[in-house]
């Protein structure tokens, strides 16, 4: 059977390219990152090239939209992408955002009730990329909070409900959405960095959930016997996390050759799939595709390095 090929594009880091093979619903799948080092002309420069060679593109490093409720805002650099794409499929994750990571935490909560999410001090990342994961996590909270403001614009504010990120989103995502995403997110080099700022809120909480760059950029010292809710992990983030003392991490998307690959990486897998089995590429059928893959969480027990779920 003729495999399909997805390639990523990341903002971040060339470091962390990485090619790998798996299979989707009996189709072989090639999978290819690769880093423009935050560098956008150059994102911009191997969308163009290689547009035309692979079935599908996902944006990495980069969101094309970020979500006020069920509101959507365009980042005006991810449209620069997308538009050199021409007629490729493009995807940011979004789709699998707001879908299956809510699926997910509710899975974890049913089957998993060793690993403390009910009842736990919860810091969310970033709410606004991460809308059905953070309606989930508040859902079953002690106490929780939203880090919108202090990892993406450096603010010493913390939000305490999903309602107040989405009303912040509401005034803000209209101006923040058209400026430089460098100034909002972590690029190139600096993903490599770990340069805590807000380490504390990291100490605070017993379950740390959302973008792994934030979350990696803030490492506390003191994390011993902390969850992590993330994807887009290489084995050394698992080994710093480890050496962090942390007990659980614990991956939305599937771990390919070592590897957690990011939500636009699966998202346009799953839209690929869809053009090659002939269907419409609709919402509808991309819920359909996403329950045929049936993909669960994977769970790493960093104490004892055991590994269970995935697809």
């Amino acid at each position: 059977m003729q495999g399909l090929t997805i390639l990523s594009v990341s903002l971040g880091s060339s470091k962390r390219d990485k090619e790998a093979k798996t299979e989707l619903l009996g189709v072989p799948i090639t999978i290819r990152r690769i880093g423009a080092d935050g560098k956008l002309y150059r994102a911009v420069e191997m969308i163009e090239r290689f547009a035309k060679e692979v079935d599908a593109i996902g944006l990495g490093g980069i969101d094309l939209y970020l979500w006020a409720g069920k509101k959507k805002f365009v980042i005006r650099d991810a449209l620069k992408l997308v538009r050199s794409a021409h007629d490729t499929i493009v995807a940011d994750g979004s789709a699998v955002k707001n879908t299956l990571e809510k699926e997910q935490i509710e899975y974890l909560i049913e089957h998993h009730p060793e690993i403390p999410i009910v009842g736990s001090r919860i810091l969310v990342v970033s709410g606004v990329d991460r809308a059905g994961m953070s309606i989930a996590l508040s859902q079953y909270a002690k106490e929780i909070i939203f880090g919108d403001l202090m990892f993406g614009l450096g603010i010493p504010l913390q939000l305490k409900s999903y309602k107040a990120v989405t009303r912040l989103a509401y005034i803000l995502l209209p101006i923040l959405t058209k400026l430089p995403f460098q100034l909002l997110y972590p690029t190139g080099e600096k993903q490599e960095e770990v340069k805590p700022k807000y380490a504390k809120w990291l100490a605070w909480a017993d379950v740390i959930a959302g973008d792994f760059h934030f979350i990696r950029r803030n490492l506390s010292k003191a994390m011993a016997g902390k969850t992590v809710i993330t994807n887009t992990t290489t084995e050394e983030d698992r080994a710093l996390l480890k050496e962090r003392g942390l007990k659980w991490l614990i991956t939305t998307t599937p771990v390919i050759d070592g590897r957690s690959f990011g939500t636009n990486v699966l998202e346009a897998g799953i839209w690929a799939l869809m053009k090659h089995f002939g269907d419409e590429l609709t919402e509808t059928n991309f819920r359909i595709y996403l329950n045929k893959l049936s993909i669960k969480p994977t769970i790493f027990d960093l104490e004892t390095s055991e590994v269970e779920g995935g697809n």
